[in-house]
Formats: structure tokens, C-alpha cells, sequence
């Protein structure tokens, strides 16, 4: 149909690009209406099958490339993607459980899914009860016939315990639940979740990932389709989908991803050294570290740590003091999150998160980006000294 309407002429357009671009950047492939080529291609697609397209919130070839590739780091064969962490947690729990079902949490699980775990048990119906993360094969005696999930974080993201994911597993399997890995920590990279038994794992892209502290991501992934076709249908009716600028800054990260994570744990290792030396410290919470909780589980399971550790300060130190110490730091940010290049610290009142915690002293949570660890231990030195 030709046409001479300029007003029409902005819109529709005979041109075509010629084939052949290549490039090593993914497209980024803006859509909320995708098209179809006929009639029949429409009624025969499936937003399940992603061989086909049929509307932006399922996907387009940019976030297909993505999951791909998060599946592919993770040994999976199918990836979601969700706006945030805390989004893909939510879709777990709202695809697996329903009004009557039980879910169990560890006690140092991330804050906003404990607060997800007290809405489920106050509006939903679910109950939800919390382990002590060390628990092991124990987690048998917890498990009830309506456990329908139990998840896990490895190692818990504030007091840093490492479980022992092979037995919480077996444990859970035997009583018929599924079992979800909290895997942020490791960004999938030093911990292989689905070689000790997980069913579903779980990362905030916002971390290693993306790597630039300016993007908001998780993703759920599995290996069996009946699994991932619970989930898929959760992650539509919930209406969860990210931008395709968002899916292309965490493709250009990737390639980085593993060289930056190494930096990172070589880093933290470094300056959680020093601050175990130092006599205004009690403990250093590192899973690398003999004396951390779980060490034995983070020998065995992991192959790196990354940069995020905790300190625990001397019980003579106030929170006013250690308050002080965190004000004073000139190289470290005071902000959540981690895994981007500039070095965070964050204080916790832990006592007020979990009713089991037994240390005495102001715990502080450190995520070593990659400045040179020498300026960083100079900085924590100064802001030491005014304590």
C-alpha cells in the first residue's frame, strides 16, 4: 500500500537494513507489542515456549540472551528475570505455596524475605517458621506435611553462616519439599547450588552481575520444566518484567564478572586479615576463615568468597561509638547492597533481627569493592583511632 501522508510516513516505512551487522554488544530489543507475521503465527504461540515471541513482558531477544546466560553460569536449563531480589523471592513463594502450606526460613535470612515470611503467615494463610541456619540434617525434625519449601542462604548475607545445604536438601526431599537457594552471595560463581541438591535458585542481579551498583535485577533459576512452568506462570500473572536496558547493562557486565569477583575476594580477604589482628575487633565473620560458622560446609561446597563480610566489635565498644567509626570512613560508602566497585559498610542492630543471637558487640558488614585493599586498610585504620 503506497501512501504520500507524511503523518503516515512517520510511522510505517518501507525500509529494511541489509542482513549481515554483526557485532559482540546483544541488540537491545525495545518492545511491549511484538508482532506477529500472520494470523496463524499469533494463535499458535505459546509465552511459555521461548522459541517464540508474543509480548514484551515475556520476553524479547534481549532478556532471552540473559536468562540464557545466567542458566548457563548456574548449570540450569531454564532462567526468569524479576525487577528485583526481593521480586524473584516473592515469585517463589507465591508460585510454590498457597493458604495451608508451610514454608521454613533460616533465622539469618535476608531481611525483606523474613518480612515476606511474615506477610504470607498474617494475610495468606502460609505458615512461616525459621531455622537456625547450622541446623543440617536436623531440619527433619522441623519438617511438617504441609512444607511445601524450605530456602536457604548460603552463607546468610549480615552473620555470614554457611549451612550445610547436601543435608538440608536430602533432609527437606524425604519430607516431599522443594528446596530454594539464596545464591547472591556467590553470584553463582563459587558455589555450584544445584550439585548439592537445591531444586530453585535465586539472584539479585543488583550485585556481581550488573557490577555498577545502578541496576535493579534477580532472577530465578531450575532444571526441570514442570518447575520452571510453575514458576513461569507466577512470573506472568504477576506482571513481572524488566526493561531490556536494564537486561543489556548485566549483559555487559558478565564478561567481566568472574575477573572482578576474584578481585573482590582477594581484596576482603585481605583487609578482613587485618581487622582480624586488630584488638577493637572480637570476630571476624568471614565463611574463608576457620572460625567462622560453617566453615567446614564453605571448604567443601565453595570455591571463592567474594567481598562481603561482617565484624563483630569488642562488647566494651557502644553503638555510639561504632556509629562514629562508620561516620569517619572516608572510602566506604554507608549503603546496602553489595558487588559494585565502590566499598560499602553498613552497621546492624542484629539483636533486633533475630531472637537467637548470642554475640555481645556492635556487628558491621563490610563489602570490599576494588579500590587498592592497602588505602582501604588505611582508611579503616583512621577511622579506628577514633573510636
Amino acid at each position: 500500500m503506497k501512501t504520500t501522508s507524511p503523518q503516515t510516513q512517520l510511522i510505517h516505512d518501507a525500509y529494511q537494513p541489509p542482513a549481515g551487522f554483526a557485532a559482540f554488544p546483544t541488540p537491545i530489543h525495545h518492545a511491549s507489542t511484538v508482532l506477529f507475521k500472520d494470523v496463524a503465527a499469533m494463535r499458535s504461540g505459546d509465552w511459555k515456549d521461548k522459541s517464540a515471541y508474543t509480548y514484551g513482558l515475556h520476553g524479547t531477544p534481549t532478556t532471552f540472551t540473559l536468562e540464557a546466560r545466567l542458566a548457563a553460569i548456574e548449570d540450569g536449563q531454564f532462567c526468569l528475570l524479576a525487577p528485583s531480589g526481593l521480586a524473584a523471592i516473592a515469585m517463589v513463594d507465591f508460585a510454590l505455596l498457597k493458604s495451608g502450606d508451610d514454608v521454613l526460613l533460616p533465622d539469618n535470612v535476608y531481611n525483606p524475605n523474613r518480612e515476606l515470611g511474615r506477610w504470607l503467615s498474617a494475610d495468606f494463610g502460609i505458615t512461616a517458621r525459621y531455622y537456625d541456619p547450622m541446623i543440617g540434617a536436623g531440619i527433619a525434625q522441623l519438617m511438617q506435611p504441609n512444607t511445601k519449601l524450605v530456602w536457604t542462604e548460603a552463607p546468610g548475607s549480615v552473620s555470614m553462616e554457611v549451612p550445610d545445604l547436601p543435608a538440608i536438601c536430602k533432609a527437606a526431599h524425604a519430607a516431599g519439599a522443594l528446596v530454594a537457594l539464596d545464591n547472591t552471595w556467590s553470584a553463582g560463581l563459587a558455589l555450584r547450588g544445584f550439585e548439592h541438591g537445591v531444586d530453585i535458585i535465586m539472584q539479585a542481579l543488583t550485585k556481581y552481575q550488573s557490577g555498577g551498583s545502578d541496576v535493579l535485577m534477580g532472577a530465578v533459576i531450575t532444571r526441570e520444566r514442570a518447575l520452571n512452568d510453575r514458576l513461569a506462570m507466577a512470573h506472568m500473572r504477576l506482571g513481572m518484567g524488566v526493561s531490556a536496558d536494564d537486561a543489556y547493562l548485566v549483559l555487559r557486565s558478565l564478561p567481566t564478572m568472574q575477573l572482578r569477583f576474584a578481585a573482590h575476594d582477594a581484596a576482603a580477604r585481605k583487609v578482613a586479615l587485618w581487622l582480624k589482628a586488630r584488638p577493637e575487633i572480637a570476630r571476624v565473620l568471614h565463611p574463608a576463615f576457620a572460625d567462622c560458622p560453617g566453615h567446614e560446609h564453605w571448604k567443601r561446597d565453595f570455591t571463592g568468597a567474594g567481598g562481603l563480610f561482617s565484624v563483630v566489635f569488642d562488647a566494651r565498644y557502644s553503638e555510639e561509638q561504632t556509629d562514629r567509626f562508620v561516620d569517619s570512613l572516608a572510602l566506604f560508602g554507608i549503603g546496602y547492597s553489595w558487588g559494585g566497585a565502590n566499598s560499602l559498610v553498613m552497621p546492624y542492630r542484629v539483636q533486633a533481627m533475630r531472637k537467637d543471637w548470642k554475640g555481645a558487640g556492635v556487628l558491621v558488614r563490610f563489602n570490599i569493592g576494588l579500590e587498592e585493599a592497602d588505602d582501604l586498610i588505611a582508611d579503616l585504620e583512621q577511622g579506628l583511632a577514633r573510636l
